[in-house]
């Protein structure tokens, strides 16, 4: 009886987001007006890759998160104490350059800051 009921509950959750399966970021439509609609849209896709870094040593990040179509560039997703953050185009690398660093701030601060663009939960 309790497999039939995760069954019906992950057949409903399946069913009340439609994803769409994009090969290549350039098909995402990015003239996003707000974080919620930015936020939406990524949630609605199935990406070629996820990934997230352990954020728990960071005074400042709470949580960080990748998602790439291409696995080349794509989406990092972070969340402070008082906002949520999404930066497009990031290059992988940076990405990975980012979940080594000794400091998430320090390397956040000299080499995504101001160099992809920032979409808030507080525009």
């Amino acid at each position: 009886m309790k497999s039939i009921y995760i069954l019906a509950l992950l057949i409903f959750l399946s069913c009340t987001k439609e994803r769409q399966n994009i090969s290549d970021c350039s098909e995402i439509n990015t003239s996003f007006k707000t974080y919620n609609e930015a936020k939406n849209t990524i949630e609605s896709i199935t990406f070629k890759f996820v990934d997230d870094v352990d954020t728990s040593r960071s005074s400042w990040i709470r949580s960080a998160n990748y998602y790439s179509c291409d696995g080349k560039t794509g989406y990092f997703i972070y969340t402070t104490k008082k906002k949520k953050y999404i930066h497009e185009n990031l290059p992988l690398v940076v990405w990975d350059d980012f979940k080594n660093a000794e400091s998430f701030g320090k390397f956040y601060n000299k080499h995504i800051k101001h160099r992809y663009r920032l979409i808030s939960d507080h525009e």
